[in-house]
C-alpha cells in the first residue's frame, strides 16, 4: 500500500511509500550459493505398470521425483519372475498396475506381494486395471495424445508421432500395452496434481528408457551383511522424523557426491552392478584421469561447479504446473550458469574420454540462452523483496512507466493531499491520500471527537467508506480522477510481469531436454569424481577385467570398511579359479579374521562391478554374474522363520541359481542346529558343487568344523583348496597374525577367544576339560568340587528349616513336615 499526507504542520510519507523502489543486480552475476530450493519437497514416489505374457516382461513407471516415464523393451524373464523382483527391489514402487486378467505365474507373485512375505518394510498398493484399458492401439493412441512439455506445440501431429517413435520402440507391444495402462492410472489417480483444476494434466517431462541387461544378481541380504548399505536412525531427536541417514558403510564412505542427483545416481549404480566391460572400463578412464596429480585443481573446480546442479526436475515441474518459486529461478540460473562452466572445462579436456565428449558436445548452446533471457529479465533482488516474480529495467517499456508512476507516487500523492486538505473543515487538522491495491485512491482524515455515530462520518462532496485504526476513508473527486488516470498500478504491473514469466517459462520448458541432459551427465560426473577422491584418499587401484577368467585374483586386497576402523590391517591375496581351484575351505581360531576375508572378497569384487577403484594392489575380476552369501542371519520376528530355516533359505538361494560364474561366500553354516546335522548339511552342498565339476561356482567357505577335513567328508582333488588363518601360540596366549595361508587349522582355540571375553578361568578349564574328554571318546563325569559345593548348600538349607521350626506350635504336623521338607532335601544331599 502506497499513501502520502499532509498535516497542518508540514508534509508527511504515510506506511508503505517506498514499496515498490528496488535495487537491481548486474546482468549476469557471478554463481553463489543456491537459495533454499528443497524445502518443500515431497518424498518420491515410483508406480510401476507391468504386464507378463509369453514368457517376456513389460515394464514402465512414472517417477516423481523427475517426473519422468521410465519404460523397460520386453524383455523374457522366468516364470518365477526374477525380473521383475530384481525391479520390484530396486524402484521400491508405491503402487504396482496390471491387469485383471493374469496367468497363474503372476498371481502367485501379486499374492506373495500382496502377503509380505518378501520382508519390505513397506507393501505397494496393488491396482487391477481392466484388460481393455491395456488394449494395444488405445495405448498408442494415449501415447500419441498425451500432453509432454518437452515436445514443441508448433509440432504437427505427423512430427510429433515421429518425435515419440524415435524415443519409444513401439514394436515392444507389451511395454507400449504397459505405457498405456500406466497413462490410464496416472490420469485416474492425477499423481501430483490432486488438488488442481481437472484440466491440469499429470506433468510428463520425458521418456528414459531403463534395462537390465548385464546385470550381476545381487539379493538384499548381500547388500545388508557385505554392508553396502547401512541405514541408521537420525541421532538428533529433530531429525528423527526425516528419516534414516546412512551409517558405516560401503556407499557411506564413497559417497562424495556435491549435488544430489549425484548421490541419486551412486545409488543407483550400487543397486545395478554390471559386467559390461565398455561400461566399466569408461567408468574407470574418468577416475583414472582425475587421479593424476596433474589434474587435481581441475577436479576440485569440476566439484565445486557441480556443488550448484540441483533439483532441476523439481522446477520443471513445477513451471509446468504453474507454481514456480521466487528462489527457483534463482535455483535454476545457477545451475544452467554452473553447466555452462561445466562445458567450457571439459573442452579443454582430452575427448578421447567419452563422459569429457559428451559433456562438451551436449551442452548445447541452448543453456546458454536459458541463461541469458533469465539473466536479462529476472530482477532476482526485487524478487526476493516483493515475494513474487519481478522483472529488471527495459524489458518492457510500459512496465517501467508504471513502476516509474509508481516510485514517484508518494511525492505525487503528497502534493494531491495537500490541496484536499485546503478545502476540508478547518476542524480537521490533517489528512493523507492512500493507494490501495484493487480499491484505489483514498483520502484519510483522523476520527475527531465529535464523530461518534455513523451520521457524524458523512462529509459534504465526499463518499463515506470505512473505519480503520480510527481513520476514516473517503472517496472524493480528486481520488476519482486519480482512479481514472493512474488505474490500478499494482495490479496491472503484477499481472504483466505475470505474463513475462509465463513467456519465460515456456521458452524454458521448450528447451527442457537439454537441462535433463545436462543433469544425466553432471550426475555422471559428480558419481566418478566422488569415486576419484575416495580412490585417491584411501590408496585405491584400477581394477583389470578378463571376461576368459572364470573367477577372481586378488593381490593383498583390504576390507575397505574395517581398514578404517583397526589400527593396523594385514591385506590378503584371493584367488578362485583355473589351477587354484574353485572351492576354498577356510578354516581358524574364532576372531582370526575368516569372516572378514570373506566379506573382504565379496567387496572388492564388488566394487570393481560397479566400476570403482578397488582396495588392493592389484585385483583382475572375471565374468562374475552373481553374488551369493550365508554370511549372516537378517533374523526378523515378522518373518516367522527359525535362525537356522533363514540360514538355510539362504544357501537353498545359492544353490538353486548359482552359476559357473557365481561367487558364493558361506560362513559357518550349519552351526544352527545339532553339530552332526549341520556338518552334514555342510557337506552335501559342497559336494553338490564339487559335482558339478567345471560348472562348480567359485565358493569361499568359512567353517570351525574341522570333522570336514579330518573325517574327511570332501572328495580330494584340484577343485577344492584349503586355507587356514595363521596363529601361533604363545605360551597360554594366542597370537593372531590374520594372514591366509594354505593348510587346515588342528585346533579352533575356543578357550582362547573364551579368556578374551574375560570368562571366569574356572568355566574355561572345565570347558577345555571337556572338550579332550570327548575327543577322546571318554564319559564325563561330574566335577566333585562342584557336587561337594552342592551339597553344603543343600545342608546348611536343610539346617536352616530346622532352626525356624517352633516346636512350641500346637498346629505344627511333624508328619508333613519330614515328608515334604526333610526327606527331599536329605535325597538331594545324598
Amino acid at each position: 500500500m502506497a499513501s502520502a499526507g499532509a498535516t497542518a504542520g508540514g508534509m508527511r510519507q504515510g506506511p508503505g511509500a517506498g514499496a515498490a523502489a528496488a535495487s537491481f543486480p548486474s546482468p549476469a552475476p557471478a554463481p553463489g550459493p543456491a537459495g533454499p530450493e528443497d524445502d518443500a519437497e515431497e518424498p518420491a514416489e515410483t508406480h510401476l505398470c507391468v504386464l507378463w505374457g509369453a514368457g517376456c516382461l513389460g515394464m514402465a513407471y512414472y517417477d516423481t521425483s523427475d517426473a519422468a516415464i521410465h519404460f523397460m523393451p520386453d524383455v523374457p524373464d522366468l516364470e518365477s519372475l526374477q525380473l521383475l523382483q530384481r525391479v520390484m527391489d530396486e524402484i521400491n514402487p508405491r503402487s504396482v498396475v496390471t491387469s485383471a486378467k493374469q496367468d497363474e505365474n503372476m498371481t502367485r507373485f501379486l499374492g506373495k506381494l500382496a502377503s509380505q512375505e518378501h520382508g519390505e518394510p513397506k507393501r505397494p498398493e496393488i491396482i487391477f486395471l481392466p484388460s481393455v484399458d491395456f488394449g494395444l492401439e488405445i495405448s498408442k493412441q494415449r501415447l500419441l495424445s498425451g500432453s509432454y512439455s518437452f515436445i514443441p506445440d508448433s509440432m504437427t501431429t505427423t512430427e510429433k508421432i515421429l518425435f515419440l517413435s524415435s524415443i519409444i520402440p513401439f514394436d515392444c507391444l507389451l511395454m507400449v500395452r504397459a505405457l498405456g495402462g500406466l497413462l490410464k492410472f496416472l490420469g485416474r489417480r492425477r499423481i501430483g496434481v490432486e488438488l488442481e483444476d481437472y484440466n491440469v494434466s499429470v506433468p510428463i517431462l520425458g521418456f528414459k528408457k531403463f534395462v537390465l541387461t548385464h546385470l550381476v544378481s545381487i539379493d538384499q541380504d548381500t547388500y545388508s551383511v557385505l554392508q553396502i548399505f547401512k541405514s541408521e536412525a537420525h541421532p538428533s531427536v529433530y531429525k528423527v522424523a526425516s528419516g534414516l541417514k546412512e551409517g558405516l558403510s560401503l556407499f557411506g564412505i564413497l559417497n562424495r557426491c556435491r549435488c544430489k542427483w549425484g548421490e541419486k545416481l551412486l545409488r543407483l549404480w550400487f543397486t545395478r552392478p554390471t559386467h559390461d566391460l565398455g561400461e566399466l572400463n569408461s567408468r574407470l578412464d574418468v577416475i583414472q584421469f582425475f587421479l593424476l596429480p596433474q589434474n587435481l585443481d581441475m577436479a576440485q573446480m569440476l566439484h565445486r561447479l557441480l556443488g550448484h546442479i540441483k533439483n532441476v526436475p523439481l522446477i520443471l515441474k513445477r513451471m509446468k504446473l504453474s507454481h514456480t518459486k521466487v528462489s527457483d529461478w534463482q535455483v535454476l540460473y545457477k545451475t544452467v550458469y554452473s553447466a555452462l562452466g561445466l562445458r567450457d572445462a571439459c573442452r579443454s579436456l582430452p575427448q578421447a574420454i567419452q563422459l569429457f565428449r559428451d559433456i562438451a558436445q551436449e551442452f548445447s548452446d541452448d543453456l546458454h540462452h536459458i541463461a541469458s533471457l533469465i539473466g536479462k529479465v529476472v530482477d532476482f533482488e526485487g524478487s526476493l523483496a516483493a515475494n513474487r516474480f519481478t522483472v529488471l529495467p527495459n524489458i518492457d517499456p510500459e512496465i517501467d512507466e508504471k513502476k516509474r508512476r509508481l516510485v514517484g507516487l508518494p511525492s505525487f500523492l503528497t502534493e494531491v493531499a495537500r490541496k484536499e486538505l485546503e478545502n476540508l473543515d478547518c476542524r480537521i487538522p490533517s489528512c493523507s491520500v492512500i493507494y490501495i491495491p484493487l480499491i484505489g485512491f483514498l483520502l484519510s482524515i483522523p476520527r475527531l471527537p465529535s464523530m461518534v455515530e455513523a451520521s457524524d462520518f458523512e462529509i459534504e462532496g465526499l463518499d463515506f467508506m470505512f473505519l480503520s485504526e480510527e481513520k476514516l476513508h473517503y472517496r472524493s473527486a480528486r481520488t476519482k480522477e486519480l482512479d481514472a488516470l493512474l488505474g490500478d498500478l499494482h495490479c496491472d504491473i503484477r499481472d504483466q510481469e505475470t505474463l513475462l514469466m509465463h513467456q519465460l517459462q515456456c521458452q524454458v520448458l521448450a528447451r527442457a531436454a537439454v537441462l535433463t541432459r545436462v543433469l544425466d551427465l553432471a550426475s555422471r560426473l559428480d558419481v566418478l569424481l566422488a569415486l576419484a577422491s575416495a580412490a585417491r584418499d584411501y590408496g585405491y587401484s584400477r581394477p583389470r577385467y578378463s571376461p576368459r577368467l572364470f573367477g577372481v585374483r586378488i593381490q593383498n586386497g583390504r576390507h575397505p570398511l574395517m581398514e578404517l576402523c583397526a589400527r593396523t590391517f594385514v591385506p590378503n591375496s584371493a584367488e578362485c579359479g583355473g589351477d587354484k581351484g574353485r572351492v576354498k575351505v577356510i578354516t581358524g581360531p574364532n576372531s582370526s579374521g575368516k569372516s572378514i576375508y570373506l566379506k573382504q572378497v565379496g567387496l572388492i569384487t564388488f566394487m570393481a562391478l560397479v566400476g570403482s577403484f578397488v582396495p588392493a594392489e592389484e585385483a583382475e575380476i572375471g565374468a562374475v554374474d552373481a553374488i551369493f552369501t550365508r554370511i549372516h542371519s537378517c533374523e526378523s520376528v515378522s518373518l516367522g522363520l527359525s535362525t537356522f530355516m533363514i540360514d538355510l533359505n539362504q544357501v537353498a538361494k545359492a544353490v538353486n541359481n548359482a552359476t559357473e560364474r557365481s561367487l558364493v561366500l558361506i560362513d559357518e553354516f550349519g552351526k544352527g542346529t545339532n553339530t552332526v546335522d549341520g556338518l552334514a548339511l555342510l557337506a552335501a552342498v559342497l559336494r553338490h558343487w564339487l559335482a558339478l565339476g567345471p560348472t562348480c561356482p567359485h565358493i569361499f567357505v568359512a567353517t570351525n568344523f574341522l570333522s570336514l577335513v579330518q573325517l574327511p567328508l570332501l572328495p580330494q582333488g584340484p577343485l577344492v583348496q584349503y586355507l587356514s588363518m595363521e596363529t601361533c601360540e604363545d605360551g597360554n596366549d594366542l597370537v593372531f597374525f590374520y594372514r591366509v595361508c594354505e593348510g587346515v587349522a588342528n585346533a579352533s582355540h575356543a578357550s582362547h577367544t573364551a579368556a578374551q571375553a574375560r570368562l571366569p578361568d574356572k568355566l574355561i578349564a572345565r570347558g577345555k576339560e571337556v572338550s579332550d574328554l570327548i575327543r577322546s571318546g571318554k564319559p564325563i563325569k561330574p566335577l566333585r568340587e562342584l557336587l561337594k559345593e552342592k551339597q553344603m548348600e543343600n545342608c546348611q538349607a536343610l539346617v536352616d528349616k530346622f532352626l525356624k521350626l517352633d516346636l512350641e506350635d500346637p498346629n505344627l504336623d511333624l508328619d508333613t513336615f519330614m515328608s515334604q521338607e526333610v526327606l527331599p532335601a536329605a535325597t538331594t544331599i545324598l
